[in-house]
């Protein structure tokens, strides 16, 4: 294979690397608005900025699979990474925004739990990446998704705990919806995590 091939297929997994690092730094900023919910509309404003520049990073991966006739893995699972990635950060900004659109008062713990537990699906896809092009030479992608997933079913429990104490303890209805609804789109954060894993196990089996 010539350098100059090869460069193209490098490519990729640095747009990758790239576009998980914008998703951390996103990831941290939710966990910031959670666990210190003060100067909201500040944070969530920013939160918008975070995602904007996330979807730049998707541009990117989907202009270079538009303009390449050579990537490292299948074209399909390029793409699908690329959606499922980008779906993380919109749950997460769209739960920000949320917050300020239902008037939010107080931020419950479970929030605070599954705001941090979606940062470390995010960090371990991170680590996952940056090892994604040696494949064939170690172990490590397998074992970040396998982690993912075992976050993911930590955060399922973080979900249902948080579901059980809301119908158990929330007497006012409206409140009792709009938490329903966000600790739904905050489960499904973590959830487009596993799919980015799931997606990429099936990568890691045609071509390890």
């Amino acid at each position: 294979m010539s350098q100059r091939t090869k460069k193209k297929e490098d490519i990729f997994y640095t747009l990758f690397i790239d576009f998980a690092a914008k998703i951390k730094e996103a990831g941290e900023a939710f966990v910031d608005i959670c666990t210190k919910y003060e100067d909201v509309e500040d944070k969530i404003a920013n939160m918008k900025v975070l995602e904007t520049e996330c979807d730049m990073e998707a541009h990117k991966i989907l202009k270079s699979l538009h303009e390449s006739f050579i990537t490292p893995f299948d074209r399909e699972d390029i793409y699908s990474i690329t959606r499922q990635m980008d779906e993380v950060v919109d749950c997460m900004e769209e739960v920000s925004n949320r917050f300020l659109v239902f008037n939010i008062a107080e931020m419950r713990p479970e929030a605070k739990d599954l705001a941090e537990t979606a940062l470390q699906a995010i960090c371990e896809l991170e680590t996952l990446f940056m090892h994604l092009s040696e494949l064939k030479r170690n172990s490590i992608a397998m074992e970040q998704i396998i982690e993912v997933n075992r976050i993911e079913n930590e955060g399922d429990l973080i979900f249902r705990r948080a579901l059980w104490n809301l119908f158990r303890d929330e007497k006012d209805p409206i409140e009792l919806i709009k938490w329903k609804h966000l600790f739904e789109q905050m489960e499904e954060s973590i959830d487009k995590c596993e799919n980015v894993a799931n997606i990429l196990e099936g990568v890691v089996m045609k071509y390890a």
